[in-house]
């Protein structure tokens, strides 16, 4: 019983993050405009987001599943749910493109965190 606990215990540990970035994700996603009245540097800021937001989901996915091509595969997975569901939020769309950048964004994120596991601790 008290060993059943403890894997409950890291499970949550290892996991609730990701579960709570993803549902930041999920309610940045459902709000309909999200610009930035910056003109032309919008769709730039917008893409830096979106990588930024997926490499902070790489990192926890790589921190969860301890696995470079789960984590990847993953945080790929997310980020073509999350285009379908942008989709149907009125004044967003689903783009291609984004998932790609997304996907980097979660390349990034898994590497970061092969690297910090790498150093040790400080």
């Amino acid at each position: 019983m008290v060993a059943s606990g403890r894997v409950g215990h890291r499970v949550l540990w290892l996991w609730l993050p990701v579960l709570a970035w993803a549902a930041l994700i999920f309610v940045l996603s459902s709000v309909p405009d999200l610009g930035t009245g910056l003109g032309g540097w919008d769709t730039g800021l917008r893409k830096l987001a979106h990588a930024g937001e997926y490499a902070v989901l790489g990192v926890l996915l790589a921190r969860a599943t301890g696995r470079t091509g789960i984590a990847l595969a993953l945080g790929a997975l997310y980020a073509v749910s999350d285009e379908i569901h942008q989709s149907f939020v009125p004044g967003r769309l689903g783009a291609p493109l984004d998932v790609a950048i997304d996907a980097v964004g979660v390349a990034c994120g898994v590497v970061l965190w092969h690297r910090l596991r790498a150093r040790g601790p400080a």
